[in-house]
């Protein structure tokens, strides 16, 4: 299966090869980012010379319209778009850097999760009702 994904804001396409791109912001660092469409695979793709530290809280736009993609349910996440049976799912990874947390929510919630970080957020986006 092929993912797609769209950023939610503007609905532009963010992987029209085999690499999500968005823009990547830590501090002075500033530079595109590639990640593996595959959800729970956590492989990513950074320019020369710049570091990936464990831990850095990075912020993720939109390469299209600038838009911050930090999700609405929590601060700590980046919230994608993409379309599972002609249906737009949301999809949620962490913005931490080494952690590896991923959900996938349709209309009816938690479609899918990955990762051995999703227990963390669990609590927070159940007691917002969002994946019930």
């Amino acid at each position: 299966m092929r993912w797609n994904y769209s950023c939610p804001k503007c609905k532009a396409m963010l992987n029209p090869d085999e690499t999500i791109i968005l823009i990547g912001r830590l501090e002075k660092v500033k530079c595109l980012m590639g990640f593996h469409p595959e959800p729970g695979n956590y492989k990513i793709f950074v320019p020369p010379g710049i570091t990936v530290n464990q831990g850095d809280i990075w912020n993720f736009s939109c390469p299209v319209c600038g838009q911050d993609l930090t999700a609405e349910q929590d601060e700590k996440l980046c919230a994608l778009n993409t379309n599972i049976e002609e249906e737009t799912h949301l999809v949620l990874f962490s913005r931490v850097a080494g952690e590896k947390a991923t959900f996938i929510v349709g209309k009816t919630g938690l479609k899918e999760r990955h990762g051995e970080h999703v227990e963390s957020y669990l609590p927070r986006l159940i007691q917002m009702k969002y994946l019930l």
